[in-house]
């Protein structure tokens, strides 16, 4: 079995997820991606920590262009959370365009395991701690920080399972957009 070959990272991303798909994630061992790529272990172990990083490994980063792009927001201490969702719209055409496919896909991996869906939801709980960050470095108070992450991780992740949703053919982009305005016009209702 060849130990690398070029596109090894995508062969075995691409074996992982049909694997996953047709067994489900824990009757997925390591080996059994590797030999569907027609590769090593070793060269698994070499591009992932483990199995689960081949699904959550681009959340760093997500998280990274996501900080990146409210530091670089011009008005992120006059509006936190406009700048939380513009940082989602370069995030959704940057890393999400043409990406619908997969995204389902590793939705549905990720439904079908309980220990898939915490990691899920400690990914969020990193990303909404990032943008925390990222908020109160540009001078926005501590307590509207962690309002505009969390509201902003909240809108992405509505706007997120209705883009996977079966039939949707909306972009991400619109769902963000739409998510983030329906979410302020609750806040705002009396």
């Amino acid at each position: 079995m060849a130990r690398w070959r070029p596109g090894a990272r995508g062969r075995l991303e691409a074996a992982a997820f049909e694997l996953f798909t047709e067994r489900g994630f824990e009757q997925t061992t390591v080996l059994d991606i590797a030999t569907r790529a027609g590769l090593d272990k070793r060269t698994f172990y070499r591009l992932f920590g483990d199995k689960r990083e081949v699904l959550f490994g681009g959340g760093r980063d997500l998280e990274d262009l996501l900080v990146r792009s409210v530091a670089d927001h011009a008005g992120a201490a006059d509006d936190p959370l406009g700048a939380v969702v513009a940082a989602l719209g370069i995030a959704a055409r940057e890393i999400f365009a043409d990406r619908l496919d997969l995204a389902r896909s590793r939705q549905s991996i990720i439904e079908g395991s309980p220990e898939l869906e915490e990691r899920e939801l400690l990914k969020m709980g990193s990303l909404t701690r990032a943008l925390t960050g990222a908020l109160g470095a540009t001078g926005v108070s501590p307590t509207a920080a962690a309002l505009a992450a969390g509201s902003g991780v909240t809108v992405l992740r509505v706007a997120f399972a209705q883009w996977v949703a079966p039939g949707n053919e909306a972009p991400l982009t619109d769902l963000i957009a739409a998510t983030a305005h329906e979410l302020r016009a609750v806040a705002t209702h009396h």
